[in-house]
């Protein structure tokens, strides 16, 4: 038995739809899975090899980790965005409100919430990016359909072809760079994360500073481009009317998971087998290349599932979670910092890589539950609740007067 793609609306909210809640959720779940690892260990951080967790085990759970989740999940959260900016336009529409001053209003507040994210529990922030980015969706809110698709290739392959060049020429011209200077500055940067609170917060000053080209080079363009991508679909409401693309999502699943296979494991085995190469610089190329069709892949594979009568109940269990996305990716932030750093429990490099993936189904289990939970009781989770408030310049009530959660 199908699940339905959208629950009725009340008169004070509009209709959710359920699989891109369920999808938002999914993505979280993924994020989480990449991010742990940030928190657990510096050497990963510093993309070296890490001395303690070297044994067959930790490679192999690394390389599934590295194959399935990485430089997939934020660009599905990209996506989901690039969806949602079309749902916040139609919102203002209906309610006769100017669009603008109201998403302006939105972006600052996940500009602020993701400075504050960024220096007080985790470096590798994604919320003021989105803010950065956002802007740019904004100015071309006006664009059309194959304008945006268009501008989604040129961002995808243009820091794609960057790093493939520069690996090649590395590899051609250079020699592998030296690991010993990244492994000391990793053992370094790793007893500063197990120190005092003023110590953590100062090295993620410094790892703020070191990784900001990422952001603008690599992360930056990769994510508006899927800004792009769910952006048409968002105007063609894909998710409110998925019965229609019933062709074209199996068509997807069979040519994204063809072409996002073979760049994946490219990726996953450059990664782990050549790094401080000219290999690495390649393999990160070709899954910046390939990861949108393997996120594509899992958005069709994930979308079938759904329709099916186990997959519905599925769908249900994730949506409460993606429906407090913002609130859950906080606080994985904040039950990670409090596991591994020195103003937690000081777990950074005691936990394997397989540890680290049952911490993740668990935290993320409980999230779940919580999440269905606190729904069952508010309108909204804490953060979207404060978020919302600024967004509409008004306060948003709360608490449930006996209505039924809106998925």
């Amino acid at each position: 038995m199908p699940a339905p793609p959208a629950a009725k609306a009340t008169s004070a909210q509009p209709a959710r739809l359920l699989h891109l809640d369920a999808l938002r959720g999914f993505a979280l779940m993924g994020i989480l899975m990449v991010n742990i690892a940030t928190f657990a260990s510096a050497y990963y951080g510093a993309a070296v090899p890490d001395p303690i967790f070297s044994r067959p085990a930790d490679q192999a759970v690394r390389w599934l980790v590295a194959l399935l989740f990485e430089t997939k999940f934020y660009l599905l959260f990209s996506f989901l965005f690039g969806y949602s900016f079309t749902l916040q336009m139609h919102s203002a529409e209906h309610s006769g409100a100017a669009f603008v001053p109201r998403m302006l209003r939105r972006l600052l507040g996940l500009g602020l919430l993701g400075a504050a994210h960024a220096v007080w529990l985790y470096h590798g922030d994604i919320l003021a990016t989105y803010a950065m980015i956002g802007l740019v969706l904004l100015a071309l809110r006006r664009q059309s359909d194959t304008q945006a698709l268009r501008r989604a290739c040129v961002l995808t392959l243009m820091p794609a072809v960057v790093l493939v060049l520069m690996g090649l020429a590395q590899l051609l011209f250079g020699g592998p760079t030296d690991l010993t200077g990244a492994t000391l500055r990793a053992s370094a940067a790793q007893q500063a994360w197990l120190g005092s609170p003023a110590s953590v917060v100062a090295q993620r000053l410094r790892e703020l500073d070191n990784t900001w080209w990422i952001v603008v080079l690599v992360q930056g363009p990769c994510a508006l481009a899927m800004f792009m991508a769910g952006f048409v679909a968002g105007r063609r409401r894909m998710f409110a009317h998925t019965d229609r693309y019933g062709g074209l999502r199996q068509r997807l699943g069979t040519w994204a998971l063809a072409a996002g296979v073979p760049g994946a494991v490219f990726y996953a085995t450059a990664t782990l087998g050549g790094p401080g190469t000219g290999w690495e610089l390649v393999g990160l190329g070709l899954s910046l290349m390939t990861a949108p069709a393997l996120t594509f892949a899992y958005v069709a594979l994930a979308l079938t599932l759904f329709h099916r009568e186990a997959g519905s109940k599925l769908a249900s269990a994730l949506a409460p979670a993606g429906r407090m996305a913002l609130s859950n990716y906080l606080l994985q932030s904040l039950v990670c910092a409090m596991l591994f750093s020195g103003y937690g429990l000081g777990l950074m490099g005691r936990v394997s890589p397989a540890g680290c993936v049952l911490i993740t189904l668990a935290l993320f289990g409980c999230q779940m539950a919580v999440s269905a939970w606190w729904l069952g009781r508010f309108r909204y989770g804490p953060v979207e609740w404060g978020l919302r408030a600024l967004t509409m310049c008004e306060w948003p009530t709360m608490k449930r007067a006996g209505d039924r959660p809106v998925r």
